[in-house]
């Protein structure tokens, strides 16, 4: 992955402070949604069950049926790929968990089990942050259909990992992908540290059980976490579900807001610097993160108070059910979008900013 240091003498002075602080916002932020699982399993592909029975109908039904155009991601209308919007700007932000990691080929490096999707409306100045759940059962190309979560992984087996899987996200959510940015998750605790922690406030205590080895947890009321606890927060599922850890993650980037709008990185180069060269290395993007023009305007949202962005996360409760998918290997767990159409999904993308 590549990572270019930004020309500061190029950037608008009078937004110079801003500038600095916003990109390093969102480059903190999203480092910051470690979703991976440590026990996340890898793609599967869709088992096709054959007709075995012997009657001469069935078999002439068979044919038939097999004479069919066959529906795939490019001649199903459900994915019709949307057309780009002036007035909207929309980022997505993948966590993988890396291929550094040491047990990345038991749980699957490349594997995006962290999806978000920021959207900004350029007139109105609203702003948006949605989960998906790594287990949406969708077309992925062709006839293949998997976890929305292999997108990147086969992506990157296409020789396109960002251009492939904004494609396919863009076709799901009914909303162009302007830009994604893709982040491993080695450097998490040290930018944590670097930025001296972070603080989350909790309505009630939370505790996890059973992932860690020991009970982690942390009481009601204002809790402040280095590195290693911000990542135990964030990863935390066992003991609650995928939907809860995708609104924790949810708050840490907004903790990560707040903590970076205090800081005048400016005034201090070296941890400016450090911070930087952390995550230059697992980083992958399209986005151009020191342009001036929609990360400005973004940033004017998250500046201001948490109410101002609107966060949904799309569980059981709302847009999807549970289901299981027969494969080689046994039962799949997956989640289906409700009305096993995407038109609810693709309508509550139009509707958030609204």
């Amino acid at each position: 992955m590549n990572f270019h240091q930004p020309d500061y003498n190029q950037l608008p002075k009078p937004d110079k402070k801003r500038y600095i602080g916003v990109a390093a916002f969102i480059l903190l932020a999203v480092s910051l949604i470690y979703g991976a699982s440590i026990y996340g399993i890898g793609a599967h592909e869709v088992e096709v069950a054959n007709n075995s029975d012997g009657t001469i109908w069935q078999k002439v039904a068979n044919v038939f049926k097999a004479s069919e155009k066959k529906q795939t991601i490019e001649n199903d209308p459900d994915y019709t790929m949307p057309k780009p919007e002036d007035d909207r700007w929309d980022l997505l932000v993948l966590g993988i968990r890396g291929e550094d990691s040491e047990d990345a080929d038991e749980t699957g490096a490349l594997l995006s089990d962290t999806m978000i999707i920021i959207s900004y409306d350029k007139k109105t100045g609203k702003t948006s942050m949605v989960s998906i759940p790594r287990d949406l059962y969708v077309r992925i190309y062709g006839e293949k259909k998997d976890k929305i979560n292999s997108a990147y992984e086969i992506g990157i087996l296409r020789k396109n990992g960002i251009g492939f899987t904004k494609k396919l996200l863009s076709r799901i959510t009914g909303i162009y992908i302007d830009s994604a940015i893709v982040l491993d998750f080695s450097s998490f605790k040290k930018i944590i540290d670097d930025l001296g922690g972070i603080d989350i406030t909790l309505d009630k205590p939370f505790s996890e059980k059973q992932q860690w080895g020991y009970e982690f947890s942390m009481p009601a009321g204002t809790n402040h976490l280095d590195g290693e606890n911000a990542l135990y927060y964030a990863r935390s599922r066992f003991s609650s579900s995928d939907f809860d850890r995708a609104q924790r993650q949810q708050k840490v980037i907004m903790a990560v807001k707040d903590k970076t709008m205090t800081l005048d990185l400016l005034s201090d180069p070296i941890k400016t610097l450090s911070i930087l060269n952390t995550i230059r290395s697992n980083i992958e993007t399209d986005l151009n993160i020191w342009d001036a023009g929609s990360l400005l305007n973004l940033s004017k949202q998250f500046s201001d108070a948490d109410e101002k962005v609107k966060r949904y996360v799309i569980t059981t409760e709302n847009l999807v059910y549970e289901s299981h998918i027969q494969i080689d290997v046994g039962n799949l767990y997956v989640l289906l979008p409700n009305g096993d159409n995407l038109l609810q999904i693709k309508q509550m993308f139009q509707d958030i900013l609204k």
